[in-house]
């Protein structure tokens, strides 16, 4: 079977020079540039997850991220690529897409078979039959297996009506549910995404414990937690570091350190066996310990993202946290002991939320002070705790449909006045915002806390000793995290470059940069500098003493090309052609910087709902 595999865009999107379409088909008309957040664009894992699953099985899939394709751009590729199976990723911000893309296809391919998956089409399956006509089959939940039944159906010829975790229409047009279908007990059994497509995000694990109220983690994975073994993820994690050019990266688990004994296994195994690779990943401030971070600093972990989401004891509670300030300020200073960058995500807008306990958040920011915090406005996410409650007082499930926003962002109960104060604020405040920084003393106090040589230790001190005008000091750290591995050399050699420059040896600069290039020449940072050097001197820049300045960071933040099929960069010229393999084609663009984190969005005035 051909299967194409596509993540929509949000609405249709005109060419840069174009006329803009309308409302109804386009943005919304308070839409502007960074409301969606940055994370939307990257293709959801789901789809990676269901290709490599159809690839293992004997099947030809392409994958298509069109989250930023003009819509001259989308119908080209539709009219192009002749699919038997169309899998669509529907999410809330991108539900009108879907809608859009689907009559395309049904449009050019009638007898293609469309199916929509993903957390915003699994609570609303019965609404997006009803109105989303040229959409087959809707697939709720895990899709992994159901969707490989589907295609096996398909394949021979048989009706797709009656597949566990589906829901279709009868010959009424009725929608109906087929069977429930239970969660994978082993996911080891499932194909791994990196044995067949280059991507920085690594997922080792399925579900959260906890329940809290904007979340819908339950709705799409089931209650309860499931883990890939030790050795699935040890080659998942080796896998993902051998087809990238960068080695860094991202565990994007719900709740990665569910399970202590798991991860402390993982990380003694990747310290002795490998990957060398630096990793960031999500958790929770409850299920860390002084053993636990020592053992992932020392396995490569350089970032630790943790859902604080308020300051105030009373919204932790009212949103069902289960996790109290205290906690999350011993844990914060755990991972700074033993120098984890801490990045908290918090939120505006929660039930409960008020000027009052806005401004606790913000005074307990100032006491935490995390390295990185971002927030976010609540979005009313079906699936939710908050979507099932605040159906029962003030908000109609159809709104979804009829609505043009992108998200429903709106306070779940808080005065008009609160949110005009909470959008004041966000307004100069959104974003990723940078706060602790460590000085030199404190990465020294860190290499002492750890008890053993560290290449990304001493990387973090030779760094703050540059900062810090200690050239010899820095030059002496940073060649000592090379000689211990560090796993990005090219960003250690970018260092050497500037201490070089610093010292004014020119000749210095340039042989560090020459060998960084050979060595890891894909990193931003380092092409940056090697760009503004090589423009510096044909502009004759020493001998008329023209200012170079150099980016001199390290610190771990992947800024990754616009490449398909994780990012929505071009597509290769024979994507549409089935016999020949898919190539990645290379683009000059960044979806994502230090800075792009988050989205600029505000809270709406919570909607009067007309039933």
């Amino acid at each position: 079977m051909r299967i194409a595999l596509l993540y929509p865009p949000p609405w249709k999107i005109a060419e840069p020079d174009a006329p803009a379409y309308g409302a109804d088909e386009g943005a919304p008309d308070d839409y502007s540039a960074g409301d969606l957040d940055a994370d939307f664009y990257q293709t959801p894992w789901g789809l990676l997850a269901l290709g490599a699953q159809a690839m293992r099985a004997g099947h030809s899939v392409k994958i298509a991220n069109l989250s930023s394709f003009p819509w001259r751009a989308v119908e080209k590729l539709v009219d192009d690529l002749d699919a038997d199976v169309y899998g669509l990723s529907c999410w809330t911000a991108n539900r009108r897409g879907v809608d859009y893309l689907s009559r395309a296809i049904k449009a050019r391919r009638p007898n293609a078979h469309v199916v929509v998956g993903g957390p915003h089409a699994t609570p609303l399956a019965n609404e997006v039959l009803a109105r989303y006509t040229a959409v087959d089959t809707v697939v709720t939940g895990e899709g992994d297996t159901t969707f490989l039944e589907i295609i096996s159906r398909l394949a021979a010829g048989t009706s797709t009506r009656g597949i566990a975790g589906t829901v279709y229409r009868d010959d009424s047009g009725r929608a109906v549910h087929g069977p429930e279908r239970a969660n994978i007990e082993d996911l080891d059994t499932l194909a791994s995404p990196h044995e067949y497509f280059d991507t920085h995000i690594v997922m080792t694990s399925r579900g959260c414990p906890w329940a809290c109220t904007f979340c819908g983690a339950e709705t799409t994975w089931g209650r309860g937690f499931r883990s890939h073994s030790v050795a699935y993820t040890l080659h998942a994690l080796r896998r993902a570091a051998e087809r990238l050019p960068v080695k860094m990266l991202q565990i994007k688990d719900d709740t990665f350190t569910t399970h202590k004994k798991r991860v402390l296994e993982l990380c003694e195994t990747m310290r002795s066996e490998g990957p060398n690779v630096l990793w960031s990943c999500d958790t929770r401030v409850d299920l860390l310990s002084e053993e636990l971070l020592r053992a992932m600093r020392l396995a490569g972990c350089q970032r630790l993202s943790l859902g604080v989401e308020s300051g105030s004891p009373d919204i932790l509670k009212r949103i069902d946290k289960k996790i109290t300030p205290e906690e999350i300020l011993a844990s914060t200073l755990l991972a700074k002991k033993f120098g984890i960058k801490v990045r908290y995500y918090m939120m505006l807008g929660n039930r409960g939320e008020t000027r009052q306990t806005f401004d606790q958040t913000l005074a307990f920011l100032e006491q935490a002070a995390p390295h990185e915090y971002v927030f976010s406005c609540l979005s009313i996410y079906p699936g939710t705790r908050d979507f099932d409650a605040a159906e029962k007082t003030w908000l109609d499930r159809n709104v979804y449909f009829t609505g043009k926003f992108q998200e429903l962002k709106t306070p779940f109960d808080a005065s008009d006045e609160d949110t005009a104060y909470f959008n004041a604020w966000f307004r100069d405040h959104n974003g990723l915002r940078e706060g602790w920084k460590e000085s030199a003393a404190d990465f020294r106090a860190v290499a002492e806390a750890l008890g053993t040589p560290h290449h990304a230790a001493h990387m973090d001190l030779g760094a703050a000793l540059f900062h810090e005008g200690d050239l010899d000091g820095a030059e002496r750290e940073v060649r000592r995290a090379l000689d211990l591995g560090y796993p990005c050399p090219g960003l250690a050699l970018n260092h050497l470059a500037c201490i070089a420059k610093a010292r004014g040896d020119l000749d210095g600069m340039m042989e560090r940069f020459s060998e960084a290039a050979k060595q890891d020449p894909q990193h931003y940072v380092l092409i940056q500098n090697v760009n503004r050097a090589r423009a510096w001197f044909k502009a004759d820049g020493p001998a008329k003493k023209l200012p170079l300045d150099l980016v001199v960071r390290h610190d771990f933040q992947l800024l990754e090309r616009t490449m398909q099929p994780t990012l929505p960069g071009p597509l290769p010229p024979d994507f549409a052609t089935w016999t020949t393999p898919d190539t990645a084609v290379p683009s000059p663009d960044y979806v994502k910087t230090p800075n792009i984190e988050g989205s600029k969005k505000e809270l709406k005035t919570r909607l009067k709902v007309v039933r």
